[in-house]
């Protein structure tokens, strides 16, 4: 189920809108990659301990024993760290989900659903940390333009998950169920960051929950006022969250 991942920032250079120069100096080495993920996981370390606001790279440097000039060299700043992050982690899933099973739409969802906790396990901490970026900062946040390669990435697996499937529904319908989903699965997230129930047994009751449900969202779909309403709200989601401003 699992591939060997791509270096972080390799794909954004593939998609054409990786920033100039951002997370790796000139002349690719063995050398220069060990060192370039030895200070991401003292950056994002740090970002866990700290907060985004008040963990520094200086301090990173400091905890990474190398000088604050090498470090620039690989992240002039904390914004290309998240990108790094945002890059590591969307790839990771992307490459798990594209081996997902057949079957129906609603178990391929729950699928991709606890995949991706799964990917992003290791790094609650962090995330967690990063939540107020990740939802509200323009720039950064998960709906910023500069890290729609991410978004992108994660959002047509959980298409995919619903167009590929047995019982998938017939286009443009299949996308904009897929869409809602990938939404449905940030607000899950979002939930299981801030979880403090014991191994996060409610986030696990949660993704019951949907496994109850999904049945009868499958069934609701056939009426003709249930696929109007989710035509009409992926448009609204489109227009709130993926407008330009």
């Amino acid at each position: 189920m699992f591939t060997k991942n791509r270096k972080p920032l390799d794909s954004l250079r593939s998609l054409g809108t990786r920033p100039r120069k951002r997370g790796r100096p000139p002349g690719r080495t063995a050398a220069g990659d060990a060192t370039r993920a030895r200070l991401f996981r003292a950056a994002i370390g740090l970002i866990g301990e700290r907060g985004y606001d008040a963990a520094t790279l200086r301090d990173v440097a400091t905890r990474a024993k190398v000088s604050p000039g090498l470090l620039y060299r690989y992240f002039p700043d904390k914004r290309s760290v998240v990108l790094a992050l945002y890059d590591e982690l969307s790839d990771a899933f992307a490459q798990h989900a594209a081996r997902m099973p057949p079957g129906k739409w609603r178990d391929r969802f729950v699928h991709a659903l606890e995949l991706s906790l799964e990917v992003l396990g290791p790094h609650r901490v962090t995330l967690r940390a990063l939540a107020p970026v990740l939802v509200g900062d323009v720039e950064d946040g998960v709906f910023a333009q500069k890290t729609a390669f991410s978004r992108e990435r994660v959002q047509s697996a959980f298409e995919r998950a619903v167009v590929e499937a047995t019982d998938a529904p017939t286009p443009p319908l299949a996308h904009a169920v897929g869409r809602l989903l990938y939404l449905a699965h940030l607000g899950v997230i979002l939930w299981w960051l801030l979880d403090r129930s014991p191994g996060r047994r409610a986030t696990k009751a949660l993704i019951g929950l949907f496994r109850q449900i999904l049945p009868s969202a499958t069934l609701a779909l056939r009426l003709r006022l249930v696929r109007k309403f989710v035509e009409s709200a992926d448009a609204l989601f489109a227009e709130a969250l993926l407008t330009p401003e």
